[in-house]
């Protein structure tokens, strides 16, 4: 497999910067999820990786090679896409036989059709080696053309949202499938998406973009615990971080909304008095009757293991996680109260974390 680099990339389509100054670093053997929304460069990481596009500045190194002027097949990477780019007149077998047959590899009959067989098997695909892609349903579209990756035993995987056009359902068992195929092989995997709950459960390590440049990575655990800034914060958690404006005055959050919560700590001492945003995880705002913060009940979402709850505040929302036999009306009032120990503090200004800021 294969330990891959991009060192101060910079990518420009005319007046467009698409990237600036991109520093990744994925180990070999890594499942690194580069997380973004549309128009962050998730693609053009891809294709520059790939040797499809060339970089304006920075470097690309795979296994400490300067890749500049390798071309697409030197680099030996396997790149699956969203659509699913196969040949519809033919079967899967010959789909999966395809990469193999081309004159650079000269792979002899007899490897050719042991490597179908065990592609075939670890995908379970092999009931419909000898129908015509046409015939397929999208997930098995998209196992034939994970194979038709899998069966060339490239140095690295290249996936550019290759479950997003799936039933939510397939995409889930996918997944798992996908992340238990990069563990067998042990195989490094750079796989592109906007859907965080994809990044969480399936990289080992995240990269979060935003408008062309890597904002923070860590493993799923930091980067939903410990927040870079107010943008990770929110591209992160479902529901999302909520944010909450403030100041802290003797010991206490004193929220804009007038309210007060504890917060107890060493960290309130350097931050008196300065203009903050108080992140707090849904999980970890609690309802209890003598709690200092009062809310109504805006909404309440029943997930069947738990509720998620929209607290409103004066004009802003808090969401909270509670249990499902928790009884809650729409408009009761509440008091609430939060973690102290699990509130992120952000600069109100800069939207930067107080643990990250230089």
């Amino acid at each position: 497999m294969a330990h891959i680099e991009l060192k101060g990339i910079t990518k420009t389509f005319g007046t467009h910067t698409a990237l600036k100054n991109l520093n990744i670093d994925i180990a070999d053997g890594e499942f690194f999820v580069l997380l973004g929304q549309t128009g962050a460069g998730k693609t053009t990481t891809l294709r520059l990786i790939a040797g499809l596009e060339k970089p304006t500045a920075g470097q690309i190194f795979i296994d400490g090679h300067d890749v500049a002027d390798w071309g697409a097949a030197e680099r030996d990477v396997a790149l699956v896409l969203q659509q699913y780019s196969l040949y519809p007149r033919y079967t899967v077998r010959e789909n999966l036989e395809f990469p193999l047959k081309s004159r650079i590899r000269r792979i002899d009959p007899p490897e050719i059709q042991e490597r179908v067989a065990r592609v075939a098997k670890t995908l379970r695909i092999e009931h419909l080696l000898d129908r015509k892609t046409d015939r397929l349903s999208g997930g098995e579209m998209q196992r034939v053309s994970i194979g038709r990756a899998i069966v060339r035993k490239p140095r690295v995987f290249l996936m550019d949202e290759p479950l997003s056009a799936l039933d939510a359902k397939l995409r889930e068992a996918l997944r798992t499938e996908l992340k238990n195929l990069q563990m067998n092989l042990g195989a490094t995997f750079l796989f592109v998406t906007h859907d965080q709950i994809e990044a969480m459960s399936m990289g080992d390590k995240i990269g979060v973009l935003n408008n062309g440049q890597l904002v923070q990575t860590g493993t799923p655990q930091e980067i939903y615990r410990n927040p870079a800034n107010t943008f990770v914060a929110r591209a992160v958690g479902s529901p999302p971080m909520n944010l909450i404006t403030g100041t802290l005055a003797g010991g206490e959050a004193v929220a804009s909304e007038g309210y007060r919560l504890p917060f107890g700590n060493g960290r309130a001492i350097a931050a008196d008095g300065r203009p903050l945003t108080f992140g707090i995880r849904p999980e970890d705002i609690f309802l209890d009757s003598g709690a200092p913060g009062e809310a109504r009940v805006h909404d309440v979402e029943n997930h069947g293991v738990e509720k998620i709850v929209t607290l409103r505040t004066g004009e802003k929302f808090i969401h909270a996680t509670v249990p499902t036999q928790t009884v809650l009306r729409i408009e009761d009032t509440v008091r609430f109260s939060w973690n102290p120990e699990k509130v992120v503090l952000f600069d109100a200004g800069s939207g930067v974390s107080l643990r990250h800021a230089v």
